[in-house]
C-alpha cells in the first residue's frame, strides 16, 4: 500500500513538474519593424534590438512566457498579425481610433511627443503649417506623423517614405526641407555622425485624435486574456524598476509619459 502511495505521489509530482514547465515554454511571438531605432532596430548580423525589444522581453519574463520575436515590415505588419504570423506587435505603434477598429491594444507602454528637423542651415523658425508652407517635408509612411502631416501641412508636398532611415538620407542629401517624427527618434539621429547635416526645429504638441494616448501594444481583436496579461506586466515593470533599466539604457528622461 505504502509503496502504491509512493508510486502515485511520485508520478502525480512529475505530472505536476511537467505541467509547470510547459506552461513556462509557451511562447508569445512578438512582431516588431527593425527599422525604427532606438525603438527597433534589426542588426548587420539579423538581431533585433532596441527598446521596443528590451521591453517585450521583460515583459515575457514577467508572465512567465518565452519571446519569439519576428522582423516585419511597417506596412504589412497589422495584416501579418491578423493572419496569425505573431502574436503581437510591439513596434512603437500609436494607439488611435482607426487603429483599433482592426486591433485591440494594451494600455501605453510609453509616449514621446513628435517634432521637426530641417538642415542646419535651414531658415525655419516653427513648426506651424504658416512655418513649413512651400517646404518638402519627408516622413514614414502608414504613421500617425504621416497622417499629421497630410492633415496639417496642406500648403506643403508631403513626401511619405518606407523607413524612417530613407527620409533621413534624404534630408541630408538635400532632397528634402524638413522631416516628422518621434522626437526621440529624430534626437538619437541628429546626435550620431549621419544627422550631424541637421538640427531639431521644435516640438508639436500631440492631437489625440491624430497621435493617440502614446504606443500600446497590438493584440487580435478578443484577445482579452493576452490584453490583460500584457497590461498587468506592463504596471510590474514599471513598479519593481525593470522598465527605468531599460528606459535608463536608451534615454536621459522618462519617455512612459504623464
Amino acid at each position: 500500500m505504502r509503496i502504491a502511495m509512493r508510486i502515485a505521489l511520485a508520478a502525480s509530482a512529475a505530472l505536476l513538474a511537467l505541467g509547470t514547465a510547459q506552461a513556462q515554454e509557451k511562447v508569445v511571438k512578438i512582431g516588431t519593424e527593425g527599422a525604427y531605432p532606438p525603438f527597433n532596430n534589426l542588426t548587420a548580423d539579423g538581431k533585433l534590438e532596441g527598446f521596443d525589444v528590451d521591453i517585450a522581453q521583460a515583459l515575457c519574463d514577467e508572465m512567465k512566457v518565452k519571446c519569439e520575436f519576428i522582423a516585419q515590415d511597417w506596412d504589412g505588419i497589422i495584416p501579418a498579425l491578423q493572419a496569425g504570423k505573431f502574436d503581437a506587435i510591439i513596434a512603437s505603434m500609436s494607439i488611435t481610433p482607426e487603429r483599433k477598429e482592426k486591433v485591440d491594444f494594451t494600455n501605453k507602454y510609453y509616449n514621446t511627443p513628435p517634432a521637426i528637423a530641417a538642415p542646419k542651415d535651414s531658415d525655419l523658425k516653427g513648426v506651424t503649417k504658416e512655418d513649413l508652407a512651400g517646404k518638402t517635408i519627408g516622413v514614414q509612411a502608414s504613421t500617425t506623423h504621416f497622417n499629421y502631416s497630410s492633415a496639417t501641412y496642406t500648403d506643403s508636398t508631403v513626401k511619405p517614405y518606407p523607413t524612417a532611415q530613407e527620409y533621413q538620407l534624404d534630408l541630408a542629401n538635400g532632397r528634402l526641407d524638413a522631416v516628422n517624427d518621434d522626437i526621440v527618434v529624430l534626437s538619437q539621429w541628429l546626435d550620431s555622425p549621419d544627422g550631424a547635416c541637421c538640427k531639431l526645429v521644435g516640438t508639436i504638441t500631440p492631437v489625440e485624435d491624430i497621435h493617440g494616448p502614446g504606443a500600446g501594444i497590438a493584440i487580435r481583436k478578443g484577445e482579452t486574456e493576452l490584453r490583460d496579461q500584457f497590461n498587468a506586466a506592463i504596471d510590474a515593470i514599471r513598479a519593481n524598476g525593470k522598465y527605468k533599466e531599460i528606459n535608463d539604457k536608451y534615454f536621459k528622461f522618462d519617455v512612459y509619459g504623464g
